[in-house]
């Protein structure tokens, strides 16, 4: 399979790749940091291809999906995964520079990525389409309100998506559950650890991704 994923250089889209290239998969990712980009290429040489781009950038993002459309055609499995989180705060303290990065990562930039890649998958009728999502798109806690406001989105945007794609296609909003990343050090650091690591998460979550497919389109799944 052909696999794209966005945020491929830290946390969860990061430990994808190993399991995925391990199993023969071809990975094709990006993420914004240029020195990790190269030693994910370093580690993980072609044919699988990383590229250092930003999601809110449109044009670049345009640019690398036509540049691996153009090399080997539209991808089986794309993973929308890049995603920022605030400063856990009140709503009204976090600042409208805060707010706005996280809105153009967590939705803009998932929009960004479906609009350069997925209109040739549509063309070829087939594909699978997954978008992070999080228990704060299911429901709230304080302190994380943008962060709430962004996975809610993207569970309505993957829902609707789906009831345009054409028989055959899958799209998924997809909680990964509760994982210690940097991320989630950032924002809770003391209790960070009692949750699974990347690498242990995602065994189970490659098994689930492999295996959708036009059965699951439109559900909100989660990796148990």
């Amino acid at each position: 399979m052909k696999i794209v994923i966005t945020g491929a250089t830290r946390g969860l889209g990061r430990a994808l790749v190993a399991p995925l290239a391990k199993k023969g998969h071809t990975v094709y990712g990006c993420g914004r940091n240029e020195a990790n980009i190269a030693s994910l290429s370093a580690a993980f040489p072609a044919p699988h291809d990383f590229e250092a781009l930003d999601v809110r950038d449109f044009r670049a993002v345009q640019r690398w999906a036509s540049r691996i459309l153009l090399s080997v055609g539209s991808p089986d499995l794309l993973i929308n995964n890049a995603a920022v989180m605030t400063t856990p705060a009140n709503l009204w303290e976090v600042s409208e520079e805060e707010f706005s990065r996280l809105i153009d990562v967590n939705i803009k930039g998932v929009a960004n990525v479906i609009r350069a890649f997925v209109p040739a998958m549509v063309s070829q009728k087939r594909g699978v389409i997954v978008n992070l999502s999080s228990g704060w798109g299911r429901s709230t806690s304080p302190q994380v309100a943008p962060y709430c406001a962004s996975k809610y989105a993207i569970e309505g945007l993957t829902k609707a998506l789906a009831q345009e794609l054409p028989p055959g296609m899958c799209a998924v909003p997809l909680n990964p559950g509760t994982i210690d990343t940097d991320m989630l050090r950032q924002a809770w650091a003391d209790t960070a650890s009692n949750y699974p690591k990347p690498e242990a998460w995602a065994e189970k979550a490659v098994q689930l991704l492999l295996g959708l497919s036009a059965k699951d389109n439109g559900k909100s799944l989660s990796v148990l």
